[in-house]
């Protein structure tokens, strides 16, 4: 996949974003786009005979010696901390807002807190948002190693996304999926700006991300819900 130039990138996901708001088409205007062995021990034996009457085998016994040479101490192995930063996942570039994409539904996800339980759908076009919130293609799944990422309305189609301000440290967000069903818990919530496309950024760590626009009937910003799997 040939990686695409930061500042296309950043207006992607502008028009990605702005396009999830409403059902209107969104302009995004690149002006307003600002440019992460040891050898084992050996016996060697000598028989001297002499010529004298009384004579007497002498055995001489003598264990060689062994000297094992010093070995360096081992470079540290980084392989293990480089296979696992490999293996996280590659958020793909952000789509055309009015792409076609397939219908994929991956599952549930329920907030209580909002009396949210609805459909989670593979993508993050209009086409898929209109039928519900949509998980970021090439993000962690639910329950995996990575952040999950997953944009939905405010003010359109259902708005499911609706009252994401409501939520507070330690609501619970869940995933269910073919594979299990996965809690995750509220840490924060930050009102950030359109161009911040490291809501998508990947770690180590099993997290989520829930975004919409923001205020509700705006694109002027966007609210962003930080969670982590409950333990």
């Amino acid at each position: 996949m040939t990686a695409m130039n930061p500042r296309r990138r950043a207006l992607a996901l502008v028009a990605v974003l702005l396009a999830g708001c409403s059902n209107t088409t969104a302009v995004v205007r690149q002006s307003t786009v600002p440019v992460a062995g040891k050898a084992s021990p050996s016996t060697t034996v000598h028989a001297t005979t002499t010529n004298a009457p009384t004579t007497t085998a002498e055995v001489t016994t003598t264990l060689a010696t062994t000297t094992t040479a010093a070995v360096p101490p081992a470079a540290p192995d980084t392989a293990p901390a480089q296979a696992k930063t490999a293996s996280l996942p590659v958020p793909q570039p952000p789509p055309e807002p009015h792409a076609p994409e397939p219908s994929l539904a991956l599952g549930t996800i329920e907030i209580p807190r909002i009396n949210l339980n609805k459909s989670l759908f593979e993508g993050v076009t209009l086409t898929t948002l209109d039928k519900g919130p949509g998980h970021w293609p090439g993000t962690a799944l639910p329950g995996a190693m990575g952040n999950v990422v997953v944009g939905g309305h405010r003010t359109s189609k259902g708005r499911p996304f609706r009252h994401l301000e409501k939520l507070v440290p330690g609501d619970e967000v869940i995933f269910t999926t073919d594979t299990g069903r996965f809690v995750y818990h509220v840490v924060r919530t930050e009102v950030v700006t359109p161009d911040a496309i490291w809501i998508v950024d990947q770690t180590e760590a099993y997290t989520a991300t829930l975004f919409a626009c923001h205020p509700v009937g705006s694109t002027r910003e966007r609210i962003v819900v930080f969670l982590e799997l409950s333990v």
